[in-house]
């Protein structure tokens, strides 16, 4: 079984026992997919008897789309934390990308094309900058990008006076914001990078080289891996992600706004825990944290077909969050022969 089909690095030099340890991984990240499955399939039966209209063609294709604004800056985040590193910077950073494509397009003259390649330029740059301090000045990953959380949604409230900017009229907004064969476009997109980042994960250098920095940094640097150009690339690709996100969003809302998104990241990091990516880091893969989307998405909108009251359904959503958390780190646990207390 390979490294990443384990979603565990082995560092360089570890005894051939090590085998026996990456097997129980494997089996243990298998069993949390397996729960998850599960834990989904009883989701659906339960608020399907209860909650009206929630399998309806109509409401699942919501879903999709709900999933799709968790979904795609996951793929990002879950590199980031399978290295060893946390970015909480997803929301502010969506938000503030709807309010550039928005302005971009409309008051800075740019055209849509224009407005959506500097918003996936700035994307990149702000992400490889909180990267570039975590890599060359040990900076903690947390305080670089709280620092960008703060940063970018305070230019998204600076910049529009905490209102939404309408977007153009645009055929382009219009797909992006619709659906490409009766599926969401951001479903699509979601998806599409969904394969993208499974395969980089699991079949290249770099997937592997994020492994192994995860679960041993200094041995992977030993090793000849290069630390600084691995974690630059971790936070750009987040930026990158979270840029397309809020485009994404700006189309589906008609308008970019600097409250939009708030509180994604906490719905982004969880869905990435709960798929069993260890927040220690070195092991996690993409598939739980599909699972792990899917999930919350589903919880989600379960609550709001049920009508719970909107300031209750953190308090619930909380408590799944957790207990699912809980029960996934006991599977684990267990899968790898280790003692729960």
């Amino acid at each position: 079984m390979t490294t990443a089909q384990t979603g565990r690095a082995a560092p360089p030099g570890a005894p051939a026992g090590g085998a026996a340890a990456r097997l129980l991984a494997g089996r243990a990240h298998q069993l949390n997919e397996i729960g998850l499955l599960a834990a989904i399939a009883v989701l659906y039966i339960a608020l399907g008897s209860s909650a009206e209209g929630f399998l309806s063609v109509h409401n699942q294709l919501g879903m999709l789309r709900d999933a799709a604004m968790i979904g795609i800056a996951a793929w990002g985040v879950t590199l980031v934390i399978i290295a060893g590193e946390i970015d909480i910077s997803i929301g502010p950073a969506v938000a503030f990308s709807s309010v550039l494509v928005a302005k971009g397009s409309t008051q800075w003259g740019l055209g849509v094309a224009g407005a959506i390649a500097l918003t996936l330029v700035l994307g990149l740059l702000w992400g490889g900058l909180a990267g570039w301090l975590r890599a060359a000045f040990d900076v903690p990953s947390f305080i670089t990008t709280l620092g960008v959380w703060s940063v970018l949604g305070g230019l998204g409230l600076y910049l529009t006076d905490a209102l939404p900017v309408t977007l153009p009229e645009s055929g382009v907004f219009e797909v992006l914001g619709g659906d490409l064969l009766g599926v969401p476009t951001a479903a699509v997109i979601m998806l599409a990078l969904f394969a993208v980042f499974a395969y980089v994960a699991r079949f290249t250098a770099y997937g592997r080289s994020v492994y192994a920095i995860g679960g041993n940094a200094g041995a992977a640097r030993l090793s000849g891996i290069s630390l600084t150009r691995v974690r630059v690339l971790l936070f750009a690709t987040t930026g990158l992600l979270s840029a397309v996100t809020g485009i994404l969003l700006a189309a589906r809302l008609g308008s970019g706004s600097g409250g939009a998104a708030s509180g994604l990241e906490f719905d982004v990091i969880a869905a990435v825990v709960i798929g069993g990516t260890a927040l220690a880091g070195g092991r996690g893969g993409m598939l739980g944290t599909l699972l792990g989307v899917v999930f919350i998405t589903v919880i989600g909108n379960g609550l709001v077909l049920l009508g719970v009251d909107s300031f209750l359904q953190n308090v619930v959503r909380g408590v799944i969050i957790v207990g699912a958390v809980l029960i996934n780190v006991i599977v684990a646990r267990r899968g790898r022969g280790t003692p729960t207390s």
